[in-house]
Parts: structure tokens; sequence; C-alpha cells
């Protein structure tokens, strides 16, 4: 009798993956309306079904001239969430890798690659709060400016089973960003989970894709 082992290599680390990213307008909203709830025309597909992983969080992207907009939704979350600032890998939340170029070909990030940390804080009550910061990327052949991270617009609200989280970059944190004259971004995310582990676009811990811009996906602003 045969037996089937999961593949050392991961499906998707053969592939150049490039993914829709639509145009939405009105974006971030005001007020007491949610800040983007995007539509499932925005959802990235699980590319971790390919390889058998089983997915638990859903994410959505989308821009405007005005910058990206990010939406998670992490589900099957009952227990306490796990805040650690000295170490975000190890906390829930989000890392994103942004290259407003969409070098492909490069191993080492450039000025225009960033990495931004989206950590879900515990507030009062049954409140939630979002810590943005933006790390430096090892290895980095030179560091993208740091920015002035105050016009960042965030949100993170618990749901039945675990949270929701959505937030909008402006161009002006995002060096390079102009969708008018490029309309490739190079991408990737983690959902971080300290009891489940992580959840990633492309692939995990196991390659250096926290480094590695050209382990990263690629997204397509489309109108």
């Amino acid at each position: 009798m045969s037996t089937s082992t999961a593949p050392l290599i991961p499906q998707a680390f053969y592939f150049r993956v490039a993914l829709p990213c639509p145009k939405v307008e009105g974006i971030p909203r005001s007020g007491k309306a949610r800040l983007l709830d995007l539509d499932r025309s925005c959802l990235l597909p699980e590319l971790g079904a390919i390889d058998g992983r089983a997915s638990w969080a859903e994410v959505r992207v989308a821009w405007n001239v005005e910058g990206l907009g990010i939406s998670v939704e992490v589900t099957g979350k009952f227990g306490p969430l796990t805040h650690v600032p000295e170490r975000p890998e190890d906390s829930d939340g989000v890392q994103l890798w942004i290259d407003t170029r969409d070098t492909r070909d490069i191993h080492r990030a450039s000025r225009h690659c960033h990495r931004f940390h989206l950590g879900v804080v515990p507030g009062k009550g049954k409140g939630l709060e979002v810590e943005v910061r933006q790390l430096r990327i090892p290895r980095a052949t030179v560091d993208a400016p740091l920015a002035d991270l105050k016009p960042v617009r965030s949100t993170a609200q618990r749901i039945r089973s675990g949270y929701r989280l959505d937030v909008f970059l402006p161009g002006s944190v995002l060096n390079g960003f102009d969708a008018e004259t490029n309309r490739r971004l190079g991408f990737s995310y983690r959902v971080t989970d300290p009891d489940r582990g992580d959840q990633f676009l492309t692939v995990g811990r196991e390659f250096p894709v926290g480094e590695d811009p050209s382990l990263w996906a690629t997204l397509e602003l489309i109108e």
C-alpha cells in the first residue's frame, strides 16, 4: 500500500503568481461606515490549497489613486489574542511586504520595498486596536525611507470566531507608489497566529520570503 507525502517544495514556489487588485473608489471611508468593506471581487485566492493547507483567514485587496487597502478576516480564533511588541512574528496580526516597482529579478530589497507589521492589540472590554509599524527588511541593499505613519487608517473588530482588520496605506507611506504610471506591485503577506502558525500567500518561513522580493507575488492594479 502506497502512502502520500507532502512535497518538500511548495507548489507556489514554482510559479510567478500575478493576482488582480481591483480599483475601489471612496476608500477609506469615514464616519460609522466600515473603513474598507471590500466585496468578493477583491478576495485573494487561497494558494495554500494547492499543497493541501487549510486556510483560516480571508485577505482582500483594493487600490485607488490615494493608496492601497488590505482587509483581513481571521476565523476559528477562540482563545485570547497575543501581542508581544518586541516579537511581532510571534504575535497575532499581519505582516505585509510591498514593492512599488515589482522588481522580480532581485533577491535583496531595494528602497521601493516595504515591510509593515499590523499588530492586533486587545483594548478596553472587547475592543481591539491596531498597532501599525514599519520594519526593516533584512539584507536590503537600501532601506525604504521610514514613513510618517500618521496618515495610515486602520481598524479592527472582534467577530464571532476571530477578528477583522482593515488598513489603508496611503501613497505617502509607500515610496515610489504611482498608480498612474505603474500598475504592478510586488506583494506578500503572512497572517500570524501563535496558536496555529502562519497563513501566507506563496511560501512560508522555510524560505527567505521576508527578505527576497523575488519570492513575492504580483498585484496587478486593474480598473
